[in-house]
């Protein structure tokens, strides 16, 4: 008996043993792991300070993008507004000849009467108008800027020079919705029969 309980004692020192050295292993193995999720969760907090940062400096790069784009295109907007400040457009026009008289029809959307000029001389005709940019109808809105600008603006001017002489004492116009009708009487030259002596 007393062999037995030797070898019992041996027996549970063995277990205590393995005990700890179980206790001992599954120690270094949750050290090892929260090491691990230490690590990760760095890892995981640098990757997100770094995708911030990116995000934060992409949106930067976009504005910024977008600010230079709209001040080109500002920038184009003007010089092409200058050009067009800078030159005199032609008025659209249509002529038509009959075997007396010549038609005229001149395109003035938004002028007033009073605001075309028409001057005759022995052949020719020329009309000036002056068309004011649209932002300038808006004197009681202070903010307005000019987005888009199609509409001719700025002195423009047509000089129809004819075949025949003109009567100009005879021409005519008249106004009606943004076009006036020009009516110009070819100066007829009666011939004269000449005797000779």
């Amino acid at each position: 008996m007393v062999e037995e309980d030797i070898l019992e004692t041996k027996m549970n020192e063995r277990r205590e043993k393995i005990h700890e050295k179980k206790e001992k292993a599954e120690e270094k193995v949750d050290e090892k792991i929260n090491e691990q999720k230490e690590k990760y969760e760095e890892r995981k907090e640098k990757g997100k300070v770094y995708s911030e940062k990116f995000v934060n400096d992409l949106n930067t790069t976009i504005d910024e993008l977008k600010e230079n784009l709209k001040n080109m295109q500002k920038y184009a907007d003007d010089k092409i507004n200058e050009y067009k400040n800078a030159t005199v457009s032609n008025l659209a026009v249509d002529l038509v000849e009959a075997d007396d008289i010549y038609y005229l029809k001149v395109a003035v959307p938004g002028l007033s009467k009073d605001e075309v000029e028409i001057e005759a001389g022995d052949n020719d005709i020329v009309i000036t108008a002056t068309f004011k940019p649209f932002v300038e109808e808006l004197e009681d809105v202070e903010d307005a800027k000019i987005i888009a600008s199609e509409l001719t603006t700025g002195r423009c001017s047509k000089t129809v020079r004819f075949e025949n002489s003109i009567e100009v004492e005879k021409i005519k116009a008249k106004y009606s919705t943004g076009v006036i009708l020009i009516t110009i009487p070819k100066l007829i030259i009666p011939k004269h029969k000449v005797t000779v002596e």
